[in-house]
This record gives structure tokens, C-alpha cells and sequence, in this order.
């Protein structure tokens, strides 16, 4: 008995032709995707490691192949793997158990940092995202970046030297800036300076200098300094960090004869019945959210009061220029006052 049946025939072909399809597509088939995104995943390993080499060596510190694997969140053959390919290109190279940069992997390197600082920059002064985002968002995209688009990037920008937190931007050349400072561990009682650099590494006490809401530009007086905390103030508020995380925050010393406006403060601190007037907005604020708040009225030498108070917190109703603008205290801790 014959049980050949031509429609369940082309029906079988044409399920094989689909698959086959779906399976080899230019550019977007199965087999080119996992390809593709291989080869991704290999290069984005082999970034991060020149990266992590570079940010050890600039600290004089020695990593060797276990520092690697315990620092990567990728399997150890992974890691493994990238390494040789990069003892195989020349981008590394062994000094007993010590993984070093060669000076091709040194650039490669410096293209990374200089990707990443960019697109921190870019996420500051072009967007709304929230400085906490900067870095993770940076982490994704420094891998994307090609060097000529860096570059155009880095123009749009106005070739900036520093990134939001303060740290260096690499140039296209490889040249540069230093950061110039002192830890604020470091400083006597009595010393003025200005913030110049944050670091953000480690996370954890970047997030806790995140939360103390103290910024890049701010004026501090060192008023306290012992063995288990440092105390300055800054802005009409103290703070209170152990040395620890204080050794995260670089400043420039400034003269004794620098005038600190002792009535200096944050909008965030005003309180009802209170009036003052605007002296400015801290260099935390930036591009479009900058440009806002100066369209609201937020300039220097504007009044300002407390219209409304929230019962839950936030966000308060500031009076100004007769109009109530609503702020959070995070916007509002970033506009400085001299009260009245």
C-alpha cells in the first residue's frame, strides 16, 4: 500500500526549509547570533582584563592569573582562554606569576578608559540619568565604542580632559591629565580646598559617598580629624566619614585667606519662613537639567523661600520669582543659598 502523501511531503519540506533559514539567515540566523555574540563575549572578556591591568598597575599594585579570576565574573576556563589569546597577540605578557601590560595592551587599554570616561561624561551632561546609573551604563557601552567614534564623541563634548567624577580622559593620543589634590584623610584640621575627584571604586563606599550627597566643586573646611573619622564642612552641613572613605575623595587645597561665606548653604536646608537668595548651582547638575533650572528662575541672585512643605518629605514647593516650583531634595540639595 502506497502511503506516500505529496502534501504531507512539501508540509516536512517546507518546516526543514524554515528551520535551515532561521538557522543560517545573514546576520540575524541562529548560527550567526551565537557566533556573533561569542566573539562579543571573548572580546568584552579580554577588555575587561587590559582594564583591570591597567587600573592595578597605575595603583603599583601586581595581579597574577588567580587576582584575575577571582576579580572577573566569568568562568575560569573564560578567563583562562583570553589569556592566552592575549599572550598570543602580544597584549600581555608573564613576569613569573605576575600578568603585565605590553605596550600594545597598554593602549588598548587606554582606548577602554577613554571610551568609558567619555560615555560617563556624555551620560552627565547629555541625559537625566542619575550619577549611580553613570558607571554601569559606561561598563556596557565602553565596549561598543569604535576609536573613530570616540572620537567624534570626544568633540561633541569639547574634548574634555576630566570625567564627571574627576578622573582623566584619555586623548586620542594617549596623553593624560593628573589629578591634582590631596586625600581628605590626609589634610590637617583647619584646611580649606575645593573636591576635585571621586573615585568610584569601590562601589560600596562610592554609594555611601553617594548617599552623603557630597559633590564634585564643593568648598570644605577640615574641622575634625582623629584615628576613626573625619569632619568638614561644606556648604552650610557637616560630614562625618570614617578615613577610610574619606581616602576616596581628593581636594585641592586653597589658601588660608580663601573666604568660606559661613552662611553658605544648600536650597535642600532652608527652612519655612526662611528667605535667601540664589549664589548658584553645583557642578553636579548638568546640561539639560542644568539648563532647566536656570529656565525655572533658579539664577544667581534670585529670592527664594519655602512655599509648601511636603508632609512626606519630598518633593517641597520653593517660591521663586512668583512662581511655586516643586524640587526634590536631591535637585534642591544641589542649588547653594546665602540665606538672608
Amino acid at each position: 500500500m502506497n502511503t506516500y502523501n505529496p502534501i504531507t511531503a512539501l508540509l516536512i519540506f517546507f518546516a526543514i526549509s524554515v528551520f535551515v533559514y532561521l538557522l543560517f539567515r545573514p546576520n540575524k540566523g541562529w548560527y550567526w547570533l551565537i557566533t556573533t555574540n561569542s566573539k562579543s563575549n571573548g572580546k568584552i572578556i579580554i577588555e575587561d582584563i587590559l582594564k583591570l591591568l591597567y587600573h592595578s598597575e597605575n595603583a603599583n599594585k601586581q595581579l597574577n592569573l588567580n587576582d584575575i579570576i577571582r576579580t572577573l565574573k566569568n568562568s575560569d576556563s573564560l578567563i583562562v582562554e583570553s589569556i592566552n589569546k592575549m599572550i598570543t597577540h602580544k597584549l600581555i605578557c608573564m613576569e613569573g606569576d605576575a600578568v603585565k601590560l605590553t605596550k600594545s595592551g597598554s593602549d588598548y587599554a587606554l582606548r577602554i578608559v577613554r571610551a568609558h570616561r567619555l560615555w560617563e561624561k556624555f551620560l552627565a551632561e547629555k541625559t537625566g540619568f542619575d550619577r549611580a546609573e553613570w558607571h554601569e551604563i559606561a561598563e556596557k557601552k565602553e565596549h561598543e565604542l569604535t576609536n573613530d567614534e570616540a572620537n567624534i564623541l570626544a568633540s561633541k563634548l569639547g574634548n574634555p580632559q576630566f570625567d564627571p567624577h574627576g578622573d582623566p580622559i584619555p586623548t586620542n593620543t594617549g596623553k593624560i591629565a593628573k589629578i591634582k589634590g590631596t586625600a581628605l584623610s590626609e589634610l590637617p584640621v583647619d584646611t580649606i580646598g575645593r573636591i576635585t575627584h571621586i573615585r568610584d571604586k569601590p562601589d560600596i563606599i562610592y554609594k555611601q559617598i553617594l548617599a552623603e550627597k557630597i559633590h564634585i566643586g564643593s568648598l570644605i573646611r577640615v574641622v575634625e580629624k582623629t584615628s576613626t573619622r573625619i569632619v568638614f564642612h561644606s556648604e552650610g552641613e557637616s560630614f562625618v566619614l570614617a578615613p577610610i572613605i574619606a581616602g576616596n575623595i581628593t581636594v585641592m587645597v586653597l589658601e588660608k585667606d580663601v573666604v568660606v561665606e559661613e552662611n553658605l548653604a544648600r536650597l535642600s536646608i532652608l527652612k519655612e519662613g526662611e528667605t535667601a537668595k540664589i549664589i548658584g548651582i553645583s557642578r553636579e547638575i548638568r546640561g539639560e537639567s542644568r539648563r532647566r533650572l536656570l529656565d525655572l528662575g533658579f539664577v544667581k541672585g534670585a529670592d527664594v523661600s519655602i512655599d509648601l512643605l511636603n508632609p512626606l518629605g519630598e518633593p517641597n514647593a520653593f517660591l521663586i520669582k512668583g512662581t511655586s516650583i516643586a524640587l526634590r531634595n536631591n535637585q534642591a540639595s544641589k542649588i547653594l543659598i546665602k540665606k538672608g
